[in-house]
């Protein structure tokens, strides 16, 4: 019997590797990879692991070689007043709850320049999204400021930092309309928006996005869409652990791919896990195991293997380096003076130990704008501020002049 069950195991494993290998030879000839395909690896077993990560390492290797990037920020909560009920969302306040704060014009500037002096080159604005529908207290607010609606104070305070400091803004304000793309593409470089998940059903009530209007993932691709149009560079990304299958998140990844494929302009895909919170009503959720984030980022970079492929190391500390063994090739904005809001419970790791983990995987760690540099030049050769700002911040391969 012992003898019988060896073998089976034995037969099995090999019938395994001898799937997943077929699915990587076709990758290595130039097919891209299918959603069937995708969808067993990303439930690979352990076995098989070890060969899906080598799949994935290949094709990140192939793609930008000994590198590993992140953008030294300064992390800007313009407003946390939001009209979205997410379930696992810390960040967000009504009118009048304990944090609830809308930043001034002084109040940014003065964050802002305290970063430039420690070597940042991003200024990250991150804001709830249209608070003013929702709330008359944020549209009096609003109106003190001089200003008609968030959007507008978001333009505004994108080009006072353009005008006053060395820093480019990134904002993530959340859905936009064409113009709104096109206005804010005029103060800033690049932009984003996290797709979370292509699964309508988490707006079901009890589920994470119920009572969320803006996170109706059509909302969502429409707004990514919009922005491939006019050739924003475009940061997205899956949130994964809220509620999804595994197949969701391949499918959210595809729908990432083909925008890539359409417009060329999806400079990030972040692979963002769910960590519980006991503040929040999903703080009995399970989160997602290093497994299922190995499994996940590896997928994403053999279905996108010419996307920068992104995965926050504060939310999988204490063993943020194996991801590097996944396919990412960038550790996002890390800053060495404001705390990640969203997440505020999870340190960033301090630069110095980032680079030594970094190089202890055999990888160069680079500081690059809030753009990526092969997006760079584009942007450069447009008259204008924004063109200037990001011309005097590149140096000649489109990473940040100010490097650590």
């Amino acid at each position: 019997m012992y003898d019988f069950v060896s073998v089976s195991v034995g037969q099995t494993v090999w019938a395994e590797r001898r799937h997943l290998n077929s699915y990587t030879d076709q990758l290595r000839s130039g097919v891209p990879l299918s959603r069937e395909a995708a969808c067993q690896l990303i439930r690979c077993t352990d076995q098989e692991l070890p060969a899906l990560l080598s799949a994935a390492m290949e094709a990140r290797q192939r793609f930008k070689p000994g590198v590993v990037t992140y953008s030294r920020k300064v992390f800007i909560p313009l407003t946390n007043l939001c009209r979205d009920y997410c379930g696992y969302c810390t960040f967000r306040r009504d009118p009048g709850q304990t944090g609830a704060h809308t930043m001034t014009p002084d109040e940014v500037l003065a964050v802002v320049r305290a970063g430039e002096n420690m070597g940042c080159t991003e200024a990250l604005f991150s804001l709830g999204d249209k608070p003013e529908l929702a709330f008359p207290e944020m549209r009096e607010t609003l109106r003190g400021l001089g200003y008609k609606s968030t959007l507008h104070y978001l333009e505004a305070m994108c080009e006072l930092v353009l005008r006053e400091t060395g820093l480019l803004p990134h904002p993530n304000p959340g859905l936009l309309s064409a113009e709104w793309i096109a206005r804010l593409a005029k103060v800033s470089p690049s932009m984003g928006l996290m797709l979370e998940t292509t699964n309508a059903s988490l707006l079901a009530p009890g589920a994470a996005h119920d009572n969320a209007p803006d996170k109706v993932p059509a909302k969502r691709l429409h707004t990514i869409e919009e922005a491939g149009k006019q050739n924003v560079p475009f940061t997205t990304g899956l949130l994964m652990g809220i509620g999804e299958t595994p197949e969701d998140r391949v499918d959210t990844l595809l729908a990432i791919r083909e925008l890539h494929r359409r417009y060329g302009h999806i400079q990030e895909a972040i692979i963002q896990n769910f960590r519980a919170k006991p503040e929040i009503p999903m703080r009995d959720w399970p989160e997602p195991t290093q497994g299922e984030m190995m499994r996940t980022i590896a997928v994403a970079r053999l279905l996108m293997p010419d996307v920068n492929i992104q995965a926050p190391p504060n939310l999988s500390a204490p063993y943020y380096d194996e991801l590097l063994d996944a396919g990412i090739n960038d550790w996002g904005g890390i800053s060495p003076l404001t705390p990640d809001f969203i997440n505020p419970e999870k340190p960033w790791p301090h630069l110095e130990q980032l680079k030594l983990r970094t190089e202890a995987k055999g990888y160069l760690l680079r500081q690059r704008l809030p753009v990526y540099p092969e997006f760079v030049s584009a942007l450069t050769i447009q008259p204008g501020l924004l063109s200037e700002k990001v011309k005097a911040a590149s140096d000649s391969e489109g990473y940040a002049r100010r490097s650590a």
